[in-house]
């Protein structure tokens, strides 16, 4: 993939997970996820956003694609995966032009890391 498209793909990635209105998708929290934040006053959904929003700790190790797509981290003691994937309209396969906001639907799955 060519170094621009992976760029507007990074941008994008970026923009949809600190919840841009601007980049079509959806936000998805794992069944341990939602225990997790509605089990605990210490752990709420907004907090757990915010985290992955300023997430930036990316590395070749960690995102060797370079489009900003997966992350991991620690939240309040508990380690965290979080995932964007790029789908058709419908959702129903990968899109075939990732970084044309027209044709891509991003999905952003938050999860514990043995829900992976």
């Amino acid at each position: 993939m060519p170094n621009l498209l992976k760029q507007t793909i990074r941008d994008q990635n970026d923009k949809f997970r600190a919840l841009d209105p601007s980049i079509p998708g959806r936000v998805l929290f794992t069944q341990g996820i939602q225990a997790l934040v509605s089990d605990d006053d210490a752990n709420t959904a907004e907090d757990l956003m915010s985290a992955i929003k300023t997430f930036d700790d990316f590395s070749t190790d960690n995102y060797p694609h370079g489009e900003h797509d997966f992350g991991s981290l620690t939240y309040n003691g508990t380690r965290i995966f979080w995932k964007i994937d790029l789908y058709d309209q419908d959702f129903q396969f990968g899109s075939e032009e990732p970084a044309n906001l027209e044709k891509t639907q991003r999905v952003l799955t938050i999860m514990l890391p043995e829900e992976y």
